[in-house]
Order: structure tokens, then sequence, then C-alpha cells
């Protein structure tokens, strides 16, 4: 059986699972549960610390997982991303009070709490700054107010956090973070058809289906507006003058696209939700 590691916490944890559940598989019914066997697909879940995932895969006790790109980096393990997953995006920054701190070369031989230490060594490193790094497993905001650290080094989502803590970012952005498909060894067996399964999951919450009848005139006008993946389909209706367009739109861009069709001449424009793909 393929073995998955799913975060079994935090800000992955929920749309890690819905994605799972949408790709087809069984998934724990239980939020206690750390192991579920999905037995019709052939795969094993654990549900870990997403901090854990990178370092049971990439010793091989498991095939395959989902983490954040942020703590793939920091582990230093042997797993390596295989497929970027479209949620959980974040921004890794440092932060200071407010006017202390213009760039990264302002860190030098101070202070940086950090729970991310591996990678932030890492980044100093490139730019010729040495620092001491605190290390912390959590409420990094608070390491400048609570006097162990002058700076910080942390994930920023909304930056809503540090504000409350009345903290700025500075200096360049040290990582763009997003959720990812980890493994050390992407050939084992089955990992395939979870990459197919949710890249389709992907293309579903990205794209709609639209329908839509039209002029026949009007056809190379609307394929400009809706040009699809490869090309419409089309088909003939009762009236020779009129044809049926389906095609997939980017979801962002549905109410535009029918401001347009409409507009140009279309009418009957149909929006439907597409629960899988296969592209």
């Amino acid at each position: 059986m393929l073995k998955v590691a799913v975060p079994n916490k935090g800000a992955l944890s929920d749309t890690a699972m819905d994605m799972l559940t949408e790709a087809g598989y069984s998934g724990r019914r239980d939020p206690r549960s750390l192991h579920v066997i999905d037995e019709r697909n052939g795969v094993e879940f654990y549900y870990l610390r997403p901090r854990d995932i990178a370092t049971y895969v990439g010793s091989g006790a498991l095939d395959v997982g989902i983490t954040g790109r942020d703590l793939l980096l920091d582990s230093t393990s042997d797993a390596m991303e295989i497929d970027e997953l479209g949620f959980g995006e974040s921004t890794f920054r440092f932060a200071g009070s407010p006017g202390t701190f213009k760039s990264v070369s302002d860190l030098e031989g101070i202070r940086v709490a950090t729970s991310y230490s591996t990678l932030v060594s890492r980044f100093l490193a490139t730019h010729n700054v040495s620092a001491t790094l605190v290390q912390l497993d959590g409420a990094v905001e608070s390491a400048i107010r609570l006097g162990v650290a002058d700076a910080i080094a942390d994930v920023v989502s909304t930056g809503s956090t540090l504000k409350s803590q009345g903290l700025e970012t500075f200096g360049p952005v040290i990582l763009e973070s997003v959720a990812v498909l980890v493994s050390a060894n992407p050939s084992t067996d089955g990992i395939d058809v979870l990459r197919r399964r949710l890249a389709g999951v992907r293309v579903a919450r990205q794209f709609v289906l639209m329908d839509y009848d039209l002029p026949v005139s009007l056809v190379d006008a609307a394929s400009a507006i809706t040009p699809g993946l490869e090309s419409p389909t089309i088909s003939p209706l009762r009236d020779p003058d009129w044809v049926a367009v389906r095609v997939m739109v980017p979801h962002s861009q549905m109410n535009q696209v029918m401001d347009d069709l409409y507009e140009l001449g279309a009418r009957a424009i149909l929006v439907s939700e597409i629960h899988a793909a296969r592209i």
C-alpha cells in the first residue's frame, strides 16, 4: 500500500484532507485518528505534525506527504518537492520594531528569533550576515517584546499578527511558501495516481464549465473570448444559424466572460461546477 503523510493540524490540515476526499480517497472520520487504511484505493494515511512530515518521507518510512515548502526546506531531509498544491500560500519575512531595521545587513551580530533556523541561517549566509539565531517552537512574534530577540523571521500570511504585536517587515522576502507534495522516491507505485488525482482537484477548483448558444457567424469572435484548454466544443442546434458551445473557463474570470459573451450576442449562458478532471 502507498503510505501517505497528511498534516494532522494547522493551516494546511483541513484543505489537505478536503483535497484528498475530493480526489476520491477515504480519510479519517475521527479527528483523533492517526492512521487510516483506505483499502479500496490501496492507501494508508498517517496523520502527523506538518513539521515532521518531510522527515518521515525523507527517511523512507512513508512514501509521500503533504507539507509546506518552508517546512520541507527547513527539514534538511532527503524528501523533494514533486508538486505544488495551490493552497497554504504564505511569505517568509524578517520583522522588527518599526524604524529599527531597513535591510538584511542590519541583522549583523544581533539576535533573530525563528522556528525555521536552518532556512534562516542559509538565507543569512547567502547575504554574508552573521546573527545569533534563537530557536522557538511558536509565538515568535512575542520574542522581541519579551526581550529574547531583537528581530524575528517568520511566516507571514496576512501580516495582521505582526501588526498587532507592533512589528513591521523589512528586507527581502526569504521564501514564498505553499503546500507541496513531497517524496524521496517519486517513482514509487501509486504516487502517479495520487498526483493525477490531486492535479484533477486543482483543475476542478480553478475552472468552471460554461455552455452558451451563439449565432454561427460569431463563433470566431466567441472563441477569442473563450479559447478553452485546446479549443471550444461546438455542436449544431436545430436552427442551422445557431450553435451550442461548451468550454472550460477560469473561475476567477467567469463573470467577466459571461458579460463579454452576452455583449457579443451569446445567449442561454450557463455555468457548472467541475467536480473532477483529468487534463
